[in-house]
């Protein structure tokens, strides 16, 4: 599995914003499960959200014993559409059903697919129903709501005003910055 390596010794943080974020997961672990809200990782490619997103549900699930999902957006999105095939043997409910119940779940990839009507509906279903039975959620997106250049999409533009100032609400942003660690993976991998 891509993220089996991801805990919370394995991420070293190398800028203060991603001290901060690993601070930010420590204190929802030590209040975990008397939280009402999650945590909305933002920042650039290769960062370490999905990383401190995963180290977190793993420790809710192996520490706190509790139950908890993780899902990349996009394949969830992919899911609920192969579910529509008349050959199907599951329907959109039974692909959601997870989603909506789990105790915690993480949505990684928000916002990454193109804005489309359905996959604004959808996504909005996802978070006003999880909002609505006060589920904590833990997103990640690579879309910012103040982009470094000019021109580059928000999440707003992503999700729409609506849902945005919904994750206002529901969780706890955090910012961070840093350079893509792939990059130095993909130096150190290909030396000959």
């Amino acid at each position: 599995m891509r993220y089996e390596h991801c805990d919370l010794d394995s991420y070293f943080p190398g800028e203060d914003s991603q001290k901060k974020a690993k601070a930010d997961v420590l204190r929802f672990l030590e209040k975990y499960p008397l939280i009402d809200v999650g945590l909305l990782f933002l920042g650039t490619c290769g960062v370490g959200k999905t990383h401190l997103a995963v180290a977190l549900l793993k420790q809710v699930i192996v520490g706190k014993g509790d139950s908890g999902l993780f899902y990349d957006f996009r394949d969830l999105l992919r899911e609920i559409q192969g579910s529509w095939n008349a050959v199907s043997q599951t329907s959109e409910m039974e692909v959601l059903r997870p989603v909506l119940d789990a105790n915690l779940l993480v949505l990684d990839e928000l916002g990454a697919n193109k804005p489309t009507e359905w996959v604004r509906d959808t996504i909005a279903h996802v978070i006003n129903c999880r909002y609505n039975d006060k589920k904590v959620t833990i997103f990640t997106s690579n879309f910012l709501d103040n982009p470094a250049k000019a021109g580059e999409e928000t999440l707003t533009d992503r999700i729409g005003a609506r849902l945005r100032s919904r994750l206002f609400e529901m969780c706890k942003e955090v910012e961070i910055r840093g350079k893509d660690f792939r990059q130095d993976i993909k130096k150190a991998k290909y030396r000959f």
